[in-house]
Parts: structure tokens; C-alpha cells; sequence
């Protein structure tokens, strides 16, 4: 069963309707899916509502946890606190931070913004992470994401290394946001092991980890078929 909280429709960047997005990754053997597209304060609420009508639509016929969120992204680090907690008011359940990746211009300190930030779930692709930052992470309970999306996925062996030595739980996810991008057990799988992780890990980031999260944002952790 697969775990993924880090997806896009076309409600920002990505392809598809969320309820479209929401039955691909039913059919492709998901057992949860956060829809977390591209925010800031301009469509945050707008995006929210529209994301939660369809995950409600989903969650009452088929069995998937469809899971409303964000991910606040490319905006001024002194602003995460408010974004977040408004995102949170609004009605996400988990929200997602675009991290310090080395191929955009993440405005630096954004990592350690989002990591300090108690309604903040998911640090994204972070890029070079440090490990202050990681251990920060470690107390704070933030999930620290190795990633699927390329480009973003240049640093995931650093980000894993760190995350370990610091103990900071990760998490895989795709960043999709096309029907292709999702993930498949064994794509997840290989994402794992190629960061460096060991196969004894990979209940720890591919189910223990993401249940966790789960728990973490109020919510039910879905019945294994």
C-alpha cells in the first residue's frame, strides 16, 4: 500500500482535477494521498475549499484516505507561521513547506521557518539540509521529505544522511503532478534504497512513518485490504 502526501492538480501547477488525481492513485494500489498544491496568501483559502470538496466527495465512496493540504510555497520565510496556522483554520490537514531545493530559489531560511513552525507537517525537498536543521526537525516532530520529483531529488542522498544522523523521521513522496509522476510500491521502494536507506528502513518511512503523520494531523489511519 502506498503513502503519499505531496501531490498537484490543476488547481496550481499539476494536471489534473483533484477527484481525477484522488481515483488514479486508488487504482494505482494508494492507500492515502494528501492533494497539496502550490500556495500562498492569494488562493490559499480558495484552494483549500476546492480541495476539500473533492477529497470529501472521494472519501465518502471509495476506499482511499483523500487528505486536503498545502504546500506554501516560494513565500517569505518570516510568513510561514501565519500562512500555516490560516491554512490549518481553513481546513487543511496537513500542510507542506517547499523546501531549500537546489534547483529553484527558496528564499534562505525557509528550512529552519518551517521546521520551527508547530503547524507545519512536511518539510519539502530540502535541499542541503544541515544538521541543526535535521535535529530541530528531530524534536519538533516535522517530517523531513526524500522526494520522487526530479531535480528536487539531487539532494536526497545528503537529506537522508543527515536525517539519520540526527534521527529525524523521513517520509517519501512524489511531488506529482501528472498521473505518471505517482508513485508504485516498487518506485517508492527504489526511491528509499537510493538515498541510501537499508531495506530493514523501509517499514519505518514507507508505513510506520507516513501512519505516524497520520496520527500526527487527527486523522484515521485507513483499513489494510
Amino acid at each position: 500500500m502506498i503513502y503519499d502526501f505531496h501531490t498537484h492538480t490543476f488547481l496550481s501547477d499539476g494536471e489534473l482535477t483533484p477527484i481525477e488525481l484522488i481515483r488514479r492513485a486508488l487504482v494505482q494500489g494508494y492507500r492515502a494521498i494528501a492533494v497539496a498544491d502550490h500556495v500562498s496568501s492569494s488562493n490559499s483559502l480558495q484552494v483549500i475549499e476546492s480541495i476539500k470538496r473533492d477529497c470529501d466527495l472521494a472519501n465518502a465512496n471509495w476506499p482511499i484516505l483523500a487528505v486536503p493540504a498545502v504546500e506554501l510555497t516560494h513565500v517569505p520565510s518570516n510568513a510561514i507561521p501565519w500562512l500555516a496556522k490560516a491554512a490549518k483554520k481553513n481546513g487543511a490537514a496537513i500542510v507542506v513547506v517547499h523546501g531549500e531545493t537546489p534547483v529553484e530559489p527558496v528564499e534562505e531560511g525557509t528550512n529552519i521557518a518551517a521546521i520551527e513552525c508547530p503547524d507545519v507537517d512536511i518539510l519539502a525537498h530540502p535541499g542541503f539540509l544541515t544538521y541543526e536543521e535535521a535535529q530541530l526537525a528531530a524534536e519538533k516532530g516535522t517530517f523531513i521529505e526524500i522526494t520522487a520529483r526530479k531535480g528536487h531529488s539531487l539532494t536526497n542522498g545528503h537529506v537522508a544522511k543527515v536525517a539519520a544522523l540526527a534521527r529525524a523521521r523521513v517520509i517519501v513522496n512524489s511531488d506529482a503532478h501528472c498521473p505518471e509522476d505517482l508513485l508504485t510500491e516498487e518506485l517508492a521502494r527504489r526511491v528509499a534504497l537510493g538515498c541510501g536507506l537499508e531495506e530493514d528502513d523501509l517499514e519505518q518511512v514507507l508505513t510506520i512513518n507516513p501512519e505516524d503523520l497520520l496520527r500526527r494531523a487527527g486523522l484515521s489511519i485507513p483499513a489494510r485490504s
